[in-house]
């Protein structure tokens, strides 16, 4: 099928997602008519998107197994409690860095970038009241440490760029620290420059909430530390060259609802299993269903000469192949407003072409991860409403966090890019 028939199917789909269509059947329409415009029959077009969707079914178990752990995590206070126990012990000194950390250990355990920024920012708004810290600076922290968490974690993005690059999750968290340590100091930086810059927080913007019983941290940090520590067996095995735990080959489909198990039988909250399992499912719906839709795109992409001719186009231009990893993760981001998604689409859409260029498949997977945080914040994507919400910020605002976001996800990019990309190339 000609390259022309994927880019329009892809750009259609794209643009129905900015005009606001459901972004599955807009993923499903886009595929349809590339599959057409390609010459296919209608029997042929059903048979690619069929394959296609087939492809993405262990991505989208995967994701549902890290939804367990996130309801855990969300619904049984145990998130908050972290939260709560970072910004004691680095007290309001160090408010800003307690900010940044709390969202980036917080996303890094398995709870969605959203939520995390939710959970924190009534801390953050209180913190800032007392400090004089401005809404600009505490919305950098919180969404700059929530993305540097994010590329490290067990969530849907990370679970999709090792997927779509046949890598192990835990291989794929462990490559991401460097940059994402570098993203954490970036978001403090920055909001420690500009903490007296925008509107400040004021007294209505601090929500009367009655004090509850927080959990234990002790109790708190027994599901995600498990599960963090199960996934690094094969990673270590293999480090360490210890043939028992390198075979023992395991995988994010039952390490995370085991270890969500066991964390709520831990914390005494095992009749609420259900309650929290059923919130985590409903929070990884909407991203099963994206997953499934892309799965159509790269059904039509996988039967075209896309690859190819973008292999050649850069051959042809001089460039590096290695930046078409990074671009395409920041181009997706760009046009969908979802690290998740953006990640679908890009491993789906590009990830025969960028392997074809000689990139390995780890360094691809980083490289595609980070860049997709640069500028996925945008008005068309639900984060950036959420995080305005959160912080009782208007939609002017908030954009102008934007900006400062995108320098946190371009500095860890950078860093990936230039570290696996070309250093340990």
């Amino acid at each position: 099928m000609p390259w022309y028939a994927a880019i329009t199917g892809l750009l259609l789909a794209i643009f129905l997602i900015l005009k606001k269509m459901n972004p599955v059947y807009s993923l499903f329409l886009g595929a349809i008519i590339g599959c057409l415009l390609g010459g296919a029959s209608l029997s042929d077009t059903v048979n690619i998107l069929v394959a296609g969707t087939q492809s993405i079914m262990g991505t989208a178990i995967r994701v549902l197994a890290a939804g367990m752990l996130a309801g855990v995590m969300m619904e049984s206070g145990a998130a908050e409690s972290i939260a709560h126990a970072i910004v004691k012990k680095l007290g309001a000194n160090k408010a800003l860095l307690s900010l940044a950390l709390s969202t980036m250990i917080i996303t890094a355990v398995g709870v969605f970038i959203p939520v995390a920024v939710l959970i924190v920012a009534p801390i953050a708004l209180s913190v800032g009241r007392q400090t004089g810290i401005g809404k600009l600076a505490l919305l950098t922290a919180l969404s700059g440490g929530g993305k540097a968490g994010n590329i490290i974690s067990p969530n849907p993005n990370t679970i999709a760029a090792a997927n779509g690059f046949k890598l192990d999750l835990s291989s794929v968290m462990i490559a991401g620290f460097i940059p994402a340590v570098c993203g954490l100091i970036t978001a403090v930086v920055i909001a420690s420059l500009i903490k007296k810059k925008g509107i400040m927080v004021q007294d209505s913007d601090i929500e009367e909430r009655k004090e509850k019983q927080l959990m234990p941290l002790n109790k708190a940090l027994i599901a995600p530390v498990l599960s963090i520590v199960l996934l690094l067996i094969n990673p270590i095995g293999t480090m360490l060259h210890i043939q028992v735990l390198t075979n023992l080959k395991i995988d994010a489909m039952y390490i995370l609802p085991f270890a969500s198990i066991v964390g709520t039988i831990a914390m005494g909250h095992i009749h609420q299993i259900r309650d929290y399992s059923k919130a985590g499912l409903y929070r990884v719906t909407d991203t099963v269903l994206i997953l499934i839709g892309a799965g159509a795109i790269a059904g039509l992409i996988s039967v075209s000469d896309l690859s190819k001719q973008v292999v050649h186009l850069i051959s042809v231009s001089g460039i590096s192949g290695t930046f078409l990893a990074p671009i395409s993760g920041i181009l997706m981001g760009l046009a969908v407003g979802s690290t998740s998604t953006a990640v679908i689409l890009a491993t789906g859409s590009f990830g025969n072409a960028i392997l074809a260029t000689g990139t390995a498949p780890l360094a691809a997977a980083v490289m595609v991860h980070t860049g997709a945080t640069v500028i996925d914040s945008v008005p068309q994507g639900n984060y950036f409403h959420i995080t305005a919400n959160s912080m009782h910020m208007s939609i002017k605002e908030r954009m102008k966090v934007i900006p400062y976001e995108f320098c946190v996800g371009g500095v860890m990019t950078i860093v990936a890019t230039v570290l696996y990309g070309f250093i340990l190339k």
